[in-house]
């Protein structure tokens, strides 16, 4: 029996996880951004999904080994697209900071990759009709107007940072980040179309006896696989132009730490959908929901991140504002769309 609720509690899970993972990046020392881009994928797209599929669900070979060659395809192909959203996910953060970069590339990444499956399996009309389809459209749309608010309080939080002349502000470059923002969060949603495609491949899972929550797994390696090659491909181009493939093995940078910091943000990565996965099974005919709910969260504890390593530091009272504002309608979204159980 599904059950809303403990969907959002497990949607929360994953976004707090999504929302951190960027944290043990930044303590990665004396690499270049691609060596420890690669190698934090390294356990996120491979290893860690492989792992926790083989633990939860002993028959992942053979489920793999017998589905259908196009899920698998499909999966793999929408993979690789959603990789290159990945990749350039990273650079807009390094851009726009924690919180900017994450409400610009999300809020287009919960917009197309909520409403397009909908619309693409015809089930659109059929939500359009119900009480509790309505309300969750409504939800969906109130965080939506959230993810917003909190774009115009980064946007906010660079110009009063430029203004004070803050040398805090790094690398971040408000023009490139906006372009690289809008790329990533377009290429992104690509990764809720990889999860429709590989829908026969979960089912497959579950007629192996699989308990529905663990379901996902062998199509979070499918789909996974396809991200780290997009990945790994432009990281180790980038190792080889710039000649820092040395990074891997040079005794003069902190070798241990930089590889324990790059596991443990890839462990926590993939954490995020573990427990989306997990919550996708609980939403029932809402499932289409979940993918804003992801993006919700992961907006909300990493602002709140931000505000933790002080990207809001020496802003206006305006800009706080705009940004509690945006917290707060994330906030009533979920509410709004975990009540819609209640309705038929």
């Amino acid at each position: 029996m599904v059950n809303p609720f403990l969907g959002i509690g497990l949607h929360a899970a994953g976004g707090f996880a999504a929302g951190s993972f960027y944290l043990p990046i930044k303590k990665i020392k004396q690499w270049s951004w691609e060596s420890g881009w690669l190698t934090n994928g390294l356990f996120a797209w491979l290893l860690a999904p492989l792992l926790v599929s083989m633990i939860t669900v002993p028959e992942t070979w053979s489920i793999l080994t017998e589905a259908p060659i196009s899920s698998i395809g499909w999966s793999f192909l929408f993979g690789i697209l959603w990789g290159i959203g990945g990749l350039t996910f990273g650079l807009a953060m390094r851009y726009l900071g924690i919180s900017l970069g994450m409400a610009l590339a999300l809020g287009l990444t919960a917009a197309f990759g909520t409403l397009i499956p909908p619309i693409y399996d015809g089930e659109f009309n059929e939500l359009l009709n119900t009480r509790s389809g309505q309300i969750v459209l409504v939800g969906v749309g109130i965080c939506l107007l959230g993810i917003a608010i909190c774009g115009r309080a980064g946007l906010l939080r660079d110009k009063d940072r430029k203004d004070s002349n803050d040398a805090n502000n790094g690398e971040m470059n408000l023009s490139k980040g906006l372009i690289v923002a809008l790329f990533a969060g377009i290429m992104s949603s690509c990764f809720a179309f990889g999860l429709v495609a590989g829908a026969p491949i979960a089912d497959l899972a579950v007629s192996y006896n699989t308990p529905e929550l663990w379901q996902n797994g062998p199509v979070f390696i499918v789909i996974l696989a396809g991200g780290f090659v997009t990945n790994a491909l432009w990281c180790l181009y980038l190792n080889i132009k710039n000649k820092t493939y040395k990074n891997y093995t040079d005794r003069s940078t902190p070798l241990r730490k930089n590889y324990l910091f790059a596991m443990i943000a890839g462990a926590t990565w993939y954490c995020q959908f573990m427990f989306y996965g997990m919550g996708s099974t609980q939403m029932g005919e809402k499932d289409f929901a979940s993918w804003t709910l992801h993006m919700a969260f992961i907006i909300f504890f990493s602002t709140l991140w931000g505000i933790v390593t002080r990207e809001w530091s020496n802003t206006s009272k305006k800009t706080k504002y705009n940004l509690a504002a945006g917290l707060s309608v994330l906030v009533v979204s979920t509410i709004v769309i975990g009540l819609s159980s209640q309705f038929t």
